[in-house]
């Protein structure tokens, strides 16, 4: 009758080829964060590669029970654990089994942070704590990581420790008001609802919605607000967070990394990623890299653009959707850029020391990666809209305008119905979904060129300069850069006729005249919408047609606007939800355009 429990079993062997170490690391104030170190044996003088988690460190370096260092480490971490390099995983405080309370994002030391740490200071802290206690090190780290670890990645260049020597954020978070997760130009993103409970509930971390189709079911809700209520998930900080602050208010803008970062000169030498097709975080790499640009045309900051959905970078990039590429372009730029660089500035004996471009991004359309020595890269040129729904790059001479009715209870979905946003395999590709589920529809309007004779040029961010009145008091327009494919396509028979898009984006009408003040619009008035399309590098070719489509919605992804003028669309009632008839208008002195980045 022996008991048969074994107390602890160590999984790591004497044969793994590596070492893994578990920490506690503490913070300046007497917090304690958990912290992984792995590095192959044998590893003397390598560098630290550090990444902050909300996702679980533990898990991120025990992705497999291996005794091979490459199965236990994500994919992406290979070629470093292969060169010598010292991986590091820490989980953020307040989650996983670090210390502390979490705060979503939590903000700098300041107005929106009275206490005496932020992501700022516990990256300082680690870093220190780092280079006095990994005997293996060179004393040299560089941080890294995708989306939230991006934003991390970002906050510890604010006051960098000195041994902080490269840093690469990928798709970080960086304005979650602007353009980044939490809403688009105003408008809010209602996955983000999933999100915050799976990401904040100690307990029972998922919505119990249902399995049916989320169009239905957050139509028959009501407002973003109402399904909070409903489930009540308006209980959680974060989402109460979201609803009281609709509006650009001090909440967002003193959360702006951009902003916080240009106020500082940039000393870290620094590579923003971003995929093109990121349907997550599209805003931010490129905004950070222009703020700190205009301020220091010299600062060490590169912006590099893949052809990946969000956080794509760190796998297989071979494809995505219906698109393929010329092999696997994540690992062609880990391999080729990336690691290089961070080898320039954390190894002692750098075997490359050249200098990195400006702009390094890949030319969707002819398959290629292209550096350029400033970006955006093109000219700013305008594509017309016309009165026989064409395109021109001439603008128009007579006044015209086309209409169309959004009403609110049978709004433009976002991808083909049945709509499941929780489905990775439709959540990761629906920036390059076929845009033909929707042309026929009586409210999309749609305009595109003729036939291209020879190919067209873009890098930089697409521009969208509408005008347009509603018969409402406020209004959504969404603008869609696509490219047509010819209708016949023996080489690639699924590209047939396809409508890719190169670019999609929102703006909530309330905020024409000021992002922190928002206002009804006056029924019938022509109003001048100026908003950016994600940064893109991107060749239409030669028998394609260039695309561009007006909406009103884009449902569920995006909550409905009223279309009439309520204070906070949160508390938005069911008979505040009223169609309108929406009017494009292209006229001398008013003329809808979308300007393009055109490389000449």
């Amino acid at each position: 009758m022996t008991p048969d429990t074994v107390a602890v079993y160590q999984q790591v062997r004497p044969q793994a080829d590596y070492i893994r170490r578990e920490v506690m690391v503490p913070m300046r104030d007497g917090t304690k964060l958990f912290t992984v170190i792995v590095m192959r044996k044998g590893t003397h003088g390598g560098p630290i590669l550090l990444s902050r988690t909300p996702y679980d460190a533990g898990k991120a370096t025990w992705r497999n029970p291996s005794q091979k260092i490459e199965e236990i480490l994500p994919v992406a971490d290979a070629e470093f654990v292969n060169d010598g390099y010292i991986r590091v995983y820490q989980d953020v405080r307040g989650l996983g089994k670090s210390e502390g309370d979490y705060v979503t994002t939590r903000p700098l030391r300041g107005p929106l942070n009275p206490t005496n740490v932020d992501h700022a200071t516990d990256a300082y802290d680690t870093i220190d704590w780092l280079v006095k206690n990994v005997p293996e090190s060179n004393g040299k780290v560089g941080i890294t990581g995708s989306s939230y670890l991006g934003f991390t990645s970002l906050m510890a260049l604010i006051d960098p420790h000195p041994a902080l020597k490269a840093s690469v954020p990928q798709s970080p978070m960086v304005d979650g008001w602007v353009g980044d997760d939490w809403f688009h130009n105003g408008a809010f993103r209602q996955p983000n609802f999933d999100y915050i409970v799976g990401q904040t509930a100690k307990k029972g971390g998922a919505i119990a919605d249902g399995t049916g189709e989320d169009y239905d079911a957050y139509l028959k809700a009501g407002s973003a607000g109402d399904f909070a209520r409903a489930y009540g998930i308006d209980i959680f900080p974060a989402i109460r967070k979201l609803m009281e602050h609709p509006a650009y208010d001090p909440f967002w803008q003193e959360q702006a990394v951009d902003v916080q970062l240009a106020k500082r000169k940039l000393t870290v030498p620094t590579m923003v990623v971003v995929g093109e097709w990121d349907q997550e975080d599209s805003y931010g790499a490129p905004a950070v890299f222009k703020a700190l640009k205009d301020k220091d045309p010299n600062a060490p900051i590169s912006l590099v653009i893949g052809p990946w959905r969000h956080s794509g970078v760190n796998y297989d990039g071979s494809s995505l959707g219906a698109l393929q590429f010329e092999g696997d372009t994540g690992l062609q730029f880990r391999r080729n850029t990336m690691k290089p660089f961070l080898d320039r500035y954390l190894k002692d004996t750098p075997a490359d020391t050249s200098p990195t471009p400006a702009a390094i991004t890949y030319a969707s359309g002819i398959n290629q990666w292209q550096s350029f020595a400033h970006w955006p890269a093109g000219k700013a040129t305008p594509l017309y809209l016309q009165a026989d729904n064409s395109l021109s790059f001439t603008a128009p001479a007579t006044a015209g305008q086309e209409r169309y009715i959004s009403d609110p209870a049978k709004p433009v979905p976002f991808v083909t119905q049945p709509v499941h946003m929780k489905d990775r395999a439709v959540w990761t590709t629906w920036l390059v979904a076929d845009q033909r589920f929707v042309s026929s529809r009586s409210d999309v309007l749609s305009y595109q060129t003729a036939a291209l004779d020879k190919p067209l040029h873009i890098a930089g961010a697409p521009q969208v300069d509408l005008f347009a009145a509603t018969s409402g008091t406020d209004s959504d327009f969404v603008v869609k850069l696509i490219d047509v494919y010819p209708e016949e396509n023996s080489a690639h028979p699924a590209l047939a006729g396809y409508q890719l898009p190169i670019g999609i984006e929102i703006y909530r009408g309330r905020y024409v005249h000021g992002r922190a003040t928002p206002a009804a619009l006056k029924p019938g008035k022509v109003e001048n919408y100026k908003f950016g399309l994600p940064n893109v590098n991107h060749v239409f070719l030669p028998g394609h047609r260039i695309m561009v489509q007006v909406q009103s919605s884009l449902f569920p992804l995006y909550d409905r606007n009223p279309q009439t003028f309520v204070p906070n669309i949160f508390n938005a009632k069911p008979g505040d939800y009223r169609a309108a008839t929406q009017t494009i208008v292209h006229a001398p002195g008013a003329a809808s355009a979308v300007w393009l980045p055109v490389v000449e």
